[in-house]
């Protein structure tokens, strides 16, 4: 610990985290949270449709591509905040994961297996088979209660459009109740207005489980995380979660989303035909803003020069692992982001 707080206290100046009083020493934990792009193994699920993914697929996907795509992922979530504050993520919300057994994988990866992340996830009825999972580090972050809310949506012929499940994960991140919700929202698919009231009942599901929370505790920590595939002030988002982006300005109702100010600064998670989004997305209750137990000290977005595609027609793009039916040893088609969280020892 004592390495890690030396870095911290160090990097104040250049970083201007003027809420940090350079006289006292703090932990820090990391919290990150990043779409994978279809972390799938091999075998073909009968329940789901992940036939492309399979070595007699559309894609190809035999076990030596398996294993160097959840190779690049592991090397990822390794990196992540460790130039900051010298420690891979204590929490890391992942989307886009098939199933445990991938998830398991990841962790044994070399990367990842000395650090000791357990696993929460739920099986989803997303038709593709693709879930949302929680890692954490088991010496920061002790969980008490999981739990997996369902979105059924409805498609224009009547029948049912299954999705991913909103994850929550309450639990002890050193010593203090911290509530974490994992969310992957409808697609864009058939266009963005088109799509967007499955992302409106998402937001209006992702609202219930936070005011659930806030009933029983109005000083509830709550951080709520994910690919929600809308920019933060699109409709499924600031006015239903009540999202604010100067965090002097959040009320106690409120959520305050430091992916915003990145996003009007002009950065993104996400690339598409040129113009850069902001999917995934950190949301934080108020009572995070205070100094006192953990709170919130900056966000950020992992885009280190090896996740970016160097040249041709995608030049600047998130270098993604899948294109055309063809493995191109890259890692996702978005970037991961994170957010650091202080508390005075």
């Amino acid at each position: 610990m004592s390495r890690l707080i030396t870095v911290l206290i160090s990097l104040i100046p250049f970083l201007c985290w003027s809420q940090l009083d350079p006289s006292k020493k703090y932990s820090v934990n990391t919290i990150a949270f990043y779409n994978v792009e279809n972390l799938f193994d091999t075998i073909d699920d009968p329940k789901t449709f992940d036939n492309d993914r399979t070595p007699n697929g559309r894609d190809k996907w035999t076990e030596d591509i398996y294993i160097k795509k959840s190779k690049n992922i592991a090397k990822v979530i390794s990196e992540i905040g460790k130039d900051i504050v010298g420690t891979s993520p204590s929490i890391i919300g992942l989307c886009e994961v098939e199933n445990k057994k991938v998830l398991v994988d990841l962790i044994n990866n070399e990367k990842l297996k000395n650090i000791g992340y357990g696993i929460a996830h739920f099986d989803s009825p997303d038709e593709r088979g693709i879930d949302v999972a929680l890692l954490f580090n088991t010496n920061r972050f002790t969980p008490i209660f999981t739990k997996a809310y369902s979105l059924y949506l409805k498609r224009e012929n009547g029948e049912t459009d299954f999705t991913r499940d909103h994850l929550l994960v309450s639990g002890y991140l050193d010593n203090e109740l911290i509530h974490f919700i994992v969310n992957h929202w409808p697609s864009r698919s058939g266009g963005r207005m088109r799509s967007e009231k499955g992302r409106i009942l998402a937001g209006q599901l992702n609202k219930k489980i936070i005011d659930s929370i806030l009933s029983t505790d109005s000083k509830a920590k709550i951080i709520n995380m994910g690919d929600f595939n809308d920019n933060p002030a699109d409709r499924s988002i600031k006015p239903i979660l009540k999202t604010v982006s100067n965090k002097s300005k959040v009320k106690r109702n409120e959520l305050f989303n430091p992916t915003e100010k990145l996003f009007k600064k002009g950065f993104g998670s996400y690339n598409y035909r040129g113009k850069w989004d902001m999917l995934d997305q950190f949301m934080i209750s108020s009572e995070l803003l205070k100094n006192s137990g953990h709170f919130f000290l900056k966000a950020g977005i992992f885009n280190e020069k090896y996740l970016i595609n160097q040249d041709g027609k995608y030049e600047g793009y998130p270098f993604k692992s899948f294109a055309g039916g063809k493995f191109l040893g890259g890692y996702s088609d978005h970037f991961p982001i994170y957010m650091l969280l202080a508390k005075e020892l």
